[in-house]
């Protein structure tokens, strides 16, 4: 009788990250108005976890709102965009070819809970579908496992001509 062996096959998803000078290379916002820090579990352009580490010194807290600062929702949103699209520019940049993604929809928005200064946002988002140079991405702010915002966020892909 012969040992048993395994024929299934296990596939392991190397799963990649971006440090800040990678975002910076990727995206062309600058402070104040980068709203990442890096980005971890970059699975291609299937999935990621974007780090937005929310601190007091922001410029936006001088007046959202005073005594009691907040994280504006525009800016989560503005975050799980930025990682949403760099991680598209970062896939579509290693043919040799340069991209720029310019946001086109932001549907089905849901603010659960507003962040705050020492929290640490992390922009997880998923690919629904991609058709060429559209694409539509699932996307949810989360602190401490809890879910503060979601959105559904659509992007074009075009090559950048400059």
């Amino acid at each position: 009788m012969s040992g048993s062996s395994d024929d299934s096959i296990t596939t392991k998803t190397e799963l990649s990250t971006m440090e800040i000078d990678a975002v910076l290379a990727a995206l062309p916002h600058r402070y104040p108005f980068l709203m990442i820090d890096k980005i971890i579990d970059i699975d291609g352009d299937e999935s990621a976890v974007g780090i937005k580490n929310v601190t007091y010194n922001e410029p936006q807290f001088t007046g959202h709102f005073p005594g009691e600062p907040i994280f504006p929702g525009v800016l989560i949103i503005e975050g799980m965009a930025q990682t949403a699209g760099a991680i598209v520019i970062n896939l579509e940049n290693k043919g040799g070819e340069k991209h720029i993604v310019y946001l086109l929809t932001i549907d089905n928005v849901k603010f659960r809970k507003p962040a705050k200064p020492g929290d640490r946002l992390e922009y997880h988002i998923k690919k629904i579908h991609r058709r060429k140079t559209v694409g539509r991405y699932e996307a949810k702010a989360i602190v401490n496992g809890v879910v503060y915002a979601e959105a559904e966020i659509g992007a074009m892909i075009v090559r950048d001509t400059a």
